[in-house]
């Protein structure tokens, strides 16, 4: 467990991960997801997006992920990854273990056009810890 972290960090060798519940209210939010241990490596087939009802905006349905370092990078991980269908969408950017602090994965949601009426879905980051 890193000493001095507010990062997740479970005692035993296991997949770790963050989950932040959204809906279609927090248009135009940059939502804090959680933060990951520095060096942890994101598991990217199964980190992503899980949309469990569809969102309804008139023109534009879609969330980046990213992150809150000095150097924030709101769309690191995933851009415009789609909420408009029931799915699990996962995260179609890098996937590094560069970061050498801990680090504060983000969440921004983008609807336009017509006001979003329904919308609900999890961003889960799946992660490892180091073995160094």
């Amino acid at each position: 467990m890193a000493v001095g972290t507010t990062a997740r960090s479970y005692h035993t060798a296991q997949i770790h991960y963050l989950r932040k519940d959204f809906t279609f209210a927090d248009d135009g939010s940059t939502l804090t997801v959680g933060i990951i241990p520095a060096n942890a490596t994101i598991i990217k087939p199964i980190s992503g997006v899980n949309v469990d009802v569809a969102f309804n905006a008139g023109t534009t349905n879609v969330l980046d992920i990213g992150h809150a370092d000095s150097t924030a990078d709101p769309d690191y991980y995933a851009t415009n990854l789609a909420l408009g269908s029931i799915a699990f969408v996962a995260i179609d950017e890098a996937v590094d273990v560069t970061h050498t602090a801990d680090r504060t994965i983000t969440a921004s949601v983008d609807l336009t056009g017509t006001a979003a009426t329904a919308g609900t879905g999890q961003v889960v980051i799946a992660f490892v810890l180091s073995d160094a």
